[in-house]
């Protein structure tokens, strides 16, 4: 399932637990200048100032060390360049990290906002991870998420991130601003790229996704370009390049809501159109379908506008598709029989659909849908899940 393969994370500012002594660490009080660098006990990862391109603005970044190529995976500043090359970054006595763009120390650029006691004492520590983290007492919650850069030279905050949704299933979003262009299958997924382990915690406090790479045998990384593109690159050794591994958006039904509402979407040819209406349902603008703009989506057939309810309908079961967008979507259970979650939904008549969603470790769950069905992808594998639309 080409969607299940999206998003790997990027190295992220984290606060957590640490000790640390040497020269991947920055103490109270030490500084990062020009020229200086902090560098992961594996020699994997730098932290130090640098300018895109033929930019001569200067950034406080992360990237790969042991590849010639500046690979910036992190950038602090990225809406505040810095000019000249009098920045440093810092940790100042209450415990926080500080970049300032200049000597006199009168204007930080960036600071994180932490409060620690005053006999603490505090340290940044770039991992082998990538992650540059801030020993302090107390960790708080973070929304983590990847924005783009603006463009190859500028890493300022462009238009499109990737972000978790964890409203009913989690699930994974590419955003135009606001506006959704793209989405994984949601929660629970299944590992299919071979280039790494991925274990994803969903739990009530936290709701977060971590991958490993066996062996440390080659560099992965996921970046999210100033075109909209979320692409998995790979450093190939022999050319000394980065490597499309894989890429999304790239066919019709990659797009959210390409279909409209109670529609499915398939990879179609040329002079046909990929959408096609549930079952029990008919285009909601026929004459735009015949030219081939399935965009308006679907609609219940005329003959079939009573509630369903009212009349005691039963289910209708759509095999061999990757569940629609579970923004709106309620677990009723996770521990229900296949029986009682077709029980759960015909209780409520706003119920328009379910699943029975195998969880791990927890046996079937049931996710229902109260409103709009949209963005339904066909996907022919045989481990591909099915939907009981009412």
């Amino acid at each position: 399932m080409e969607a299940e393969k999206l998003f790997l994370l990027l190295s992220l500012l984290m606060l957590q637990f640490s000790s640390c002594t040497s020269q991947d660490s920055l103490k109270t009080n030490q500084t990062i200048k020009e020229g200086d660098l902090l560098i992961s006990e594996g020699n994997i990862f730098a932290l130090g100032f640098f300018s895109p391109g033929s930019s001569s603005n200067r950034y406080l970044g992360i990237w790969y060390h042991k590849i010639p190529e500046h690979a910036v995976v992190w950038v602090t500043n990225r809406n505040d360049p810095i000019i000249g090359s009098s920045g440093f970054l810092f940790i100042n006595q209450y415990g926080n990290l500080v970049l300032y763009g200049n000597d006199d120390q009168k204007l930080p650029v960036r600071s994180t906002n932490v409060s620690v006691e005053e006999n603490d004492t505090c340290a940044a520590q770039l991992l082998d991870s990538g992650n540059l983290i801030l020993v302090r007492k107390r960790s708080r919650k973070t929304d983590r998420f990847i924005t783009s850069w603006r463009s190859a030279e500028d890493p300022g905050f462009g238009d499109f991130s990737v972000r978790t949704n964890p409203n009913g299933s989690p699930q994974f979003f590419l955003y135009n601003g606001k506006n959704p262009i793209s989405r994984s299958p949601p929660w629970p997924w299944r590992n299919q790229m071979s280039l790494y382990t991925s274990t994803f915690v969903n739990d009530p406090d936290e709701k977060y996704s971590f991958y490993t790479v066996p062996d440390d045998s080659f560099l992965v990384r996921l970046i999210v370009d100033h075109s909209g593109l979320v692409k998995v690159l790979t450093w190939r050794e022999s050319d000394g390049q980065w490597k499309d591994y894989w890429k999304t958006p790239q066919f019709e039904c990659d797009y959210y809501g390409q279909c409209g509402a109670y529609s499915t979407c398939e990879l179609a040819t040329y002079n046909t159109l990929g959408c096609a209406c549930l079952p029990g349902f008919e285009p909601k603008y026929p004459m735009e379908w015949s030219g081939r703009d399935g965009s308006g989506g679907c609609v219940r057939k005329r003959l079939q506008t009573f509630s369903v309810c009212d009349h005691g309908e039963g289910f209708v079961k759509v095999e061999n598709v990757i569940l629609p967008d579970t923004s709106a979507a309620v677990w009723a259970d996770m521990s229900k029989s296949r029986a009682d979650c077709e029980l759960e939904c015909k209780r409520n008549c706003s119920c328009s659909a379910y699943a029975v969603i195998v969880i791990p470790g927890k046996g079937d769950g049931c996710l229902n849908w109260y409103k709009e069905l949209v963005d339904i992808r066909y996907d022919r594998s045989s481990e591909s899940q099915y939907l009981l639309l009412v």
